[in-house]
């Protein structure tokens, strides 16, 4: 029997709680084996074996392959089908494009596309098999912009009278282009009403790590959700794919040619504005869960408090993909630039096992308190 909607969950009040996930690749099932602890922790505190975490959560978020899983989530698919999804289609998914193809892109967009399309089949951004709200992000390549599309039936764009409402836009469609990575697959092309528009991966844009954009988007007036914020009210769980830097102790300048930045500054810019969603959830959140981010700051726990009373519950779920954190993990033996890689599909299984050791550490039941 399906569960409420999500428009049966915008009349109900009380305390929000809102989920998001980052982007990068395969590196996904690292997510999903966060999000089958938090299931699994929240079933046993709820005494229900058949919760899923669309039962829990208001409104959920996602970047790239943040935003396939999410999608899954919002659908109220139980995490033990999301991983076999991941797991039993992640290499046709990443199916190597023809040679004449490949000027434009390493990987062919077919397999990819009828995956999303037997999974989603017609549901459309507005679909009442969503059972929550959900946030995609993408880029729309068109308009040099970020583009945030979300479930909200009020927002400004969702109205059904327009003509280029953003409900009847295909959900595997949006969650394609959401995923487009450059480099990697081909750009998506979308008609939003008499418009057609070039999208690509959101990771291309500061969202990677959606969770400070979740957050406002359920909170800011233009947005027209406007819930009420505060420790107790709001609830903002964010989930990584593994926190991985370039350390390279023996670059040179003479290295860093005009490919090498090609290769290099996408990604460091990408590092860059994950860790600063983070900041700034840490800096107007309560943190609850969350590694450190850095030597000098380290997980902002301490510092003086710029902002009280905090406007929301914050934990932050994630690994550093390091020599040393795979290590003491027990990951030993594998190059740790293959577990960084966003395309390995054939170590979706190693991924999450490494997710699955890194879940049982971090989350905790505790976390949730006052959300229960």
């Amino acid at each position: 029997m399906r569960g409420p909607t999500f428009r049966d969950k915008l009349a109900v009040g009380g305390p929000k709680k809102l989920l998001a996930l980052d982007g990068g690749g395969i590196r996904g099932r690292i997510a999903i084996e966060f999000l089958a602890r938090i299931e699994s922790e929240l079933r046993v505190a709820l005494g229900r074996a058949d919760f899923v975490l669309a039962d829990y959560f208001d409104y959920v978020g996602g970047t790239s392959t943040g935003a396939i899983i999410g999608a899954l989530v919002a659908l109220g698919m139980p995490v033990a089908q999301i991983r076999e999804f991941y797991v039993t289609r992640a290499k046709a998914m990443f199916a190597r494009a023809s040679v004449l193809q490949r000027f434009r892109s390493k990987y062919a967009s077919g397999e990819f596309a009828k995956a999303l399309r037997e999974v989603f089949g017609d549901a459309t951004l507005g679909s009442d098999r969503l059972r929550t709200l959900l946030l995609l992000v993408m880029r729309n390549a068109s308009t040099d912009s970020p583009w945030p599309l979300s479930s909200n039936p009020n927002a400004a764009f969702n109205e059904p009278s327009r003509p280029d409402c953003n409900l009847r836009l295909p959900l595997w469609q949006l969650v394609r282009a959401s995923a487009a990575a450059p480099v990697y697959f081909p750009p998506e092309v979308i008609d939003v009403g008499e418009q057609r528009f070039i999208f690509v991966d959101g990771a291309v844009t500061m969202y990677n790590n959606p969770a400070f954009l979740l957050f406002m988007m359920a909170t800011l007036e233009p947005y027209r959700l406007q819930w009420p914020v505060g420790e107790a009210k709001l609830l903002l769980v964010s989930v990584g794919t593994g926190l991985s830097r370039r350390v390279d102790a023996n670059l040179r300048t003479g290295h860093m040619h005009i490919l090498y930045n090609a290769g290099s500054i996408p990604s460091a810019l990408i590092y860059s504005a994950l860790v600063e969603q983070d900041k700034l959830c840490r800096v107007f959140g309560r943190t609850r869960a969350g590694a450190r981010i850095d030597s000098e700051i380290g997980d902002l726990s301490a510092v003086a408090e710029l902002l009280s009373p905090k406007l929301f519950t914050y934990a932050r779920y994630n690994i550093a993909l390091s020599r040393s954190e795979l290590d003491r993990l027990g990951f030993r033996d594998i190059p740790e630039e293959e577990l960084r890689a966003l395309d390995r599909a054939d170590r979706v299984e190693e991924l999450g096992q490494l997710g699955a050791a890194a879940a049982e550490s971090l989350v905790n039941i505790r976390h949730f308190d006052g959300f229960l």
